[in-house]
């Protein structure tokens, strides 16, 4: 018999799966499905597969922040300031870092939130690894949980990266932010 939840292979007279402890039904012999039918076990995406994945995002958001810095006149490439710029230059170019700060950042909400939660449950780096986003059903998510997932990387990040680097060490590899939205980020079958 296997787990509905996490489809670990079980004894057939437990009442508990070993290994999530989910309460198990017993499948009366008219239901009993093939092998063909039965689930196959998760594989948890680890650690250095989203790490690459996060390097992928990185480098399709670096453009798209070009971009909406650049007609607001802050450029990696300067300082943004002449060295005899007044009190009033220094208030009007933190203004544009400020706002080019917040649309950066809302863009990338966005497009991890709409991309975790459509039909490819995944951002483009993702996708290119063959990983997925899910619940811990193995079920899409929805946008509200997206938004939630990726507002609580904040917190993975200003604890020094420690909610990233959970993912190393938890049985279902889940950083932080997985844990908080109740997520899983699983290898596409």
């Amino acid at each position: 018999m296997f787990c509905h939840k996490c489809g670990a292979q079980v004894d057939d007279q437990a009442a508990f799966c070993d290994k999530c402890g989910t309460p198990l039904q017993k499948a009366s012999p008219a239901t009993t499905t093939s092998a063909a039918a039965l689930p196959a076990a998760v594989q948890y995406a680890g650690f250095w597969r989203r790490f690459a994945a996060s390097i992928i995002d990185g480098l399709i958001m670096a453009p798209i922040n070009f971009l909406v810095q650049l007609p607001l006149g802050i450029s990696p490439f300067s300082a943004g300031l002449e060295p005899d710029a007044t009190t009033d230059d220094l208030i009007r170019y933190l203004t544009r870092v400020g706002i080019a700060s917040a649309l950066t950042f809302v863009l990338a909400w966005l497009y991890y939130a709409f991309m975790e939660s459509s039909k490819y449950q995944a951002t483009l780096g993702k996708l290119v690894l063959g990983i997925v986003v899910t619940d811990m059903n193995g079920q899409r998510i929805s946008f509200g949980r997206a938004t939630g997932r990726y507002f609580a990387k904040i917190i993975s990040q200003i604890i020094l990266f420690i909610g990233y680097l959970m993912i190393a060490f938890t049985e279902k590899k889940q950083g932080l932010h997985d844990i908080m939205a109740n997520c899983l980020v699983v290898v596409k079958k």
